[in-house]
C-alpha cells in the first residue's frame, strides 16, 4: 500500500495496489501491517459505517469530543467524493487549517482522519456511497458539528449550486463558536 501525508501531516492518504485483469480487480482494503507503517498508529477499529448520498449531498463537518473522539478511515466504493478533514485541536501549528482530496471508486483511496480533526464531504455522481472504519462507537452526547461553510475555515468545496445539508448541518456553530480539542 502506497501512502502520502497531506498538508497537515496527521491526515494521510493511502492507496493500496489493485490488480486488475479480464476478471475484474482485487485489492486489499485494510491491512493493519500497512496502516501502522503509514501512520505510525494502531488503533483498533470498533465500528464500521456505510453512507449513500446523491449527488451534491454534503455531510459534515462532524466530530466526537474525547472521551469518544473518533479517528476515521474513509473510503468511497460507488462514485466520487471530495473529502475534508479540517484541524481542530487547538494546540496544532495547524488549527483551522483544512485539506482534501477525491476520493473515487475508480482510484481506490482512502483517507486517514484522525482524533482531533472534523470529517465532511460532498458526494460528486448520481450516487456515492462512502464507507467509515472508526476509532470509537458513536456516542450522541459527544457528537458535535461546524457549519459547513465557516468563512474562517475557507474550504474550496466544488461545488455546482448550492449543496443539500441536513437541518442539523445546515444549523452547526462556526468555527469560532464551536467546541474543539484542547
Amino acid at each position: 500500500m502506497d501512502s502520502r501525508r497531506l498538508g497537515i501531516p496527521e491526515v494521510v492518504v493511502m492507496e493500496p495496489r489493485v490488480f486488475a485483469d479480464d476478471r475484474g480487480v482485487f485489492f486489499e482494503s485494510f491491512n493493519a501491517a500497512a496502516f501502522a507503517a503509514a501512520t505510525g498508529l494502531n488503533p483498533a477499529f470498533v465500528q464500521d459505517n456505510h453512507s449513500i448520498s446523491r449527488r451534491g449531498v454534503l455531510r459534515g463537518l462532524h466530530y466526537q469530543l474525547p472521551p469518544f473522539a473518533q479517528g476515521k478511515l474513509v473510503r468511497v466504493v460507488v462514485g466520487r467524493a471530495f473529502d475534508v478533514a479540517v484541524d481542530i485541536r487547538r494546540d496544532s501549528p495547524t488549527f483551522g487549517k483544512w485539506v482534501g482530496e477525491l476520493l473515487t471508486a475508480e482510484n481506490h483511496r482512502q483517507l486517514w482522519v484522525p482524533e482531533g480533526f472534523a470529517h465532511g464531504f460532498l458526494a460528486l455522481d448520481a450516487e456515492t456511497q462512502f464507507l467509515y472504519k472508526t476509532t470509537a462507537a458513536y456516542d450522541r452526547g459527544s457528537e458535535r458539528a461546524i457549519v459547513w461553510n465557516d468563512a474562517q475555515l475557507a474550504i474550496d468545496w466544488p461545488l455546482e449550486g448550492a449543496p443539500i445539508v441536513s437541518a442539523k448541518d445546515a444549523e452547526a456553530p462556526t468555527f469560532a463558536a464551536a467546541e474543539v480539542f484542547g
